[in-house]
């Protein structure tokens, strides 16, 4: 008879770092009391990273405490998996600390916006018997960039689409939050990748139909309601009535959500975009929308993004008509347009470019963006590491650091570094020390053997940008 399999818990923190990590409490030099680690971003996409989803990280994991069955499991798997174990480093945190992680993080406030090179986190052991812990939660601390890319990349999209707003509408300010919908939940690997990645997005915008970012938002950030949607079809929902009743498809969008003030999107393009703005839109249903006080939002869904929107745009207006704004740009009458596929970066900068040659206000188009915008970054597209800087060894500090003559652009930092603001920038500061309080920091101490420290809320973390 076939022994039944232990199944591992998916609660055991020791169990999320790489194997090799298990090693090295072996391999640090001996006398070592102390490490010091930290996080940056050494390059990238952009110049600048907003730093955020650290305290979910801490909030859903490090706060959980550490027990003798959960070391007991670590080691059994750790030991036949081919790595050894430092079962009495472990049970240390469990009798002495009480399962609590004796490690202290410091972090740049959430939200804030940080040039590339500088410290964004940092890492150190509070139990001078267990300075390898520094080392083992880089696996689990390092995945603050996903979120931190997400919201960078967002970032710099909100930056683009303002600046087209401020150009071209008389009402950028109360536009710019909806203008970028989170479109991207079931393109992400997983639940969590949605929720954490969403929710890094709604640090720069106010719209999504990612509700997993949601209950992110609500449970690790203090907010009530963290984004907002639309009454929306999708493609079954027109298709079901069949090609030849598409205009009643449409026309039960209007009679179900065409209320006063109202805002509905319909997805036109499921035989032919083009007829469907200019006749079924723009002739047999033209009347009802516009009696029925809503904006009717029209979405392209295929071909070439930039002219598919520039299509719908042109049509719409030669069909509901435009209303010319005081900077002199055209801005539709009842309707708008949502271009929903294809978009990213690129695409968002072409579909303003043409809306501004042809006279047309940004305000007219909004962009849901999905894959692009929650899977298509790694942690290459801004450079993160998280590398030891310095340590206490025989009591004697010592400066860590790697310098490849193969990639220069890998050398590391070295010394108990800090974040600060010097003539009106920000720099990293290297102290060749432990005793020091760091004096003028932009960072603070977020968590302390196991216990989180700072609570930010959405709001708060929103307003840092």
């Amino acid at each position: 008879m076939t022994t039944p399999l232990h199944l591992l818990a998916d609660d055991n923190l020791i169990l999320d770092t790489d194997s090799y990590k298990s090693s090295h409490f072996l391999q640090y030099p001996a006398g070592t009391t102390r490490l010091f680690s930290y996080l940056e971003s050494r390059g990238g996409r952009y110049p600048v990273t907003r730093f955020f989803g650290l305290q979910y990280l801490l909030d859903r994991y490090l706060t959980r405490r550490i027990t003798a069955p959960m070391v007991e499991e670590a080691r059994d798997l750790i030991e036949a998996h081919g790595e050894p174990f430092p079962y009495d480093g472990w049970m240390r945190v469990v009798n002495v600390h009480g399962g609590r992680l004796p490690l202290e993080i410091r972090a740049v406030p959430e939200g804030t916006l940080v040039p590339i090179h500088n410290v964004l986190m940092s890492v150190t052991n509070t139990d001078p018997e267990l300075p390898w812990l520094v080392g083992w939660f880089e696996t689990m601390l390092m995945r603050v960039w996903y979120p931190t890319t997400v919201a960078t990349q967002s970032y710099h999209i909100r930056e683009i689409i303002r600046a087209a707003l401020e150009e071209t509408s008389d009402r950028a300010a109360e536009e710019l939050p909806f203008k970028l919908h989170d479109f991207g939940s079931r393109g992400v690997s997983s639940r969590e990748s949605a929720g954490l990645g969403g929710l890094a997005h709604l640090i720069n915008f106010q719209g999504s139909d990612t509700l997993e970012a949601l209950r992110v938002a609500r449970n690790h950030y203090g907010a009530d309601m963290a984004a907002f949607s639309i009454p929306a079809a999708e493609h079954s929902t027109i298709t079901s009535w069949g090609k030849e009743h598409e205009v009643d498809a449409y026309r039960n969008m209007i009679r179900q959500f065409g209320k006063p003030g109202g805002l509905y999107a319909v997805v036109s393009d499921s035989y032919d975009l083009k007829y469907a703005i200019n006749v079924h839109w723009g002739e047999t249903l033209r009347q009802e929308v516009i009696d029925s006080g809503a904006t009717l939002v029209v979405r392209p869904d295929s071909g070439e993004p930039p002219a598919m929107v520039r299509l719908a745009v042109n049509a719409l207006a030669a069909k509901f008509g435009t209303t010319t704004n005081s900077r002199g740009f055209k801005v539709l009458n009842h309707v708008r347009v949502l271009q929903g596929d294809g978009i990213d970066e690129v695409t968002i900068r072409q579909i303003l470019q043409n809306l501004v040659v042809d006279g047309y206000s940004a305000e007219n188009v909004a962009f849901g963006m999905g894959g692009a915008l929650l899977q298509k970054v790694d942690r290459d597209t801004q450079r993160f590491a998280y590398k030891a800087s310095a340590g206490l060894i025989d009591g004697e500090y010592r400066g860590i650091y790697k310098d490849p003559v193969t990639d220069p652009g890998k050398r590391s930092k070295d010394g108990v570094l800090d974040l600060v603001q010097e003539n009106g920038r920000m720099v990293t500061k290297a102290y060749k020390t432990f005793d020091t309080d760091f004096p003028g920091s932009l960072m603070r101490t977020v968590y302390r053997d196991g216990e989180i420290l700072v609570r930010d809320t959405l709001d708060e973390v929103r307003g840092r940008a």
